[in-house]
């Protein structure tokens, strides 16, 4: 079954590592695999499906802005995803995951945390019936915002100490949301990383985030997750 996927975008790599990566769009559709049909909405541009059934599901991408920036675009993408739950299937990714809570009442802020950055380990709490039997997943992450307040009909499926809504199911909306980027690439987290070291990371905290990505990630399963999600949640 070939699903028509809309993509969200609402951000873009840093312009020094655009031509080399990609656009944020470009590597979602990596992600879920060419058996998909794509379409990319410039969300910061003003650009939204007209009707939520223009597309059977979609996906939020991560971005630089914050939810709670008070940026133009994003009240409207927050009134899109209210008006497409439950009619098309959805899944937020980093940015995408804090506006889609955000969006259904809970609350997302500047995490006293502070960045969290390199690879970061999940622990699944319980298992949905689109995941496998994973014990935990450890995907690259890139972010300082967290949720903080959860809406009423969110259920948690995974997280960590340092983000403990990570992975996060709306049944009802037949939404998923994850904090972390399966998108993302160790080489692309790494040359972000390498990009903004001195500027947001200091240099220990950079160097402690490339080693992790060293080690082996779990990117081709969230992919699989998220596109089994997206087969079980839309309708024929």
């Amino acid at each position: 079954m070939t699903i028509k996927v809309g993509i969200l975008q609402t951000g873009n790599p840093p312009p020094p590592l655009q031509e080399r990566f990609g656009s944020y769009s470009a590597m979602v559709q990596e992600l879920l695999g060419p058996q998909h049909e794509f379409a990319t909405f410039e969300v910061r541009n003003g650009e939204l499906p007209a009707q939520p059934e223009s597309c059977a599901a979609y996906v939020i991408t991560g971005s630089a802005s914050g939810v709670y920036d008070g940026d133009g675009w994003i009240d409207p993408l927050k009134d899109f995803v209210r008006s497409a739950s439950g009619r098309s299937a959805m899944v937020g990714i980093c940015f995408g995951h804090q506006l889609m809570a955000e969006a259904f009442g809970g609350r997302v802020i500047k995490s006293p945390k502070g960045w969290g950055i390199g690879l970061h380990r999940y622990d699944v709490h319980e298992r949905a019936a689109w995941m496998d039997d994973a014990h935990s997943i450890a995907v690259p992450a890139s972010h300082q915002d967290q949720i903080v307040k959860l809406p009423d009909d969110a259920h948690v499926l995974g997280g960590s100490e340092f983000t403990q809504y990570g992975i996060v199911e709306y049944p009802q909306r037949r939404a998923m949301s994850l904090q972390s980027h399966p998108e993302f690439s160790p080489e692309y987290a790494a040359a972000l990383i390498e990009l903004r070291r001195s500027s947001k990371y200091t240099d220990e905290q950079a160097d402690r985030a490339l080693q992790t990505l060293r080690q082996p990630n779990d990117r081709a399963r969230a992919g699989t997750w998220l596109a089994q999600f997206l087969r079980s949640n839309v309708r024929g």
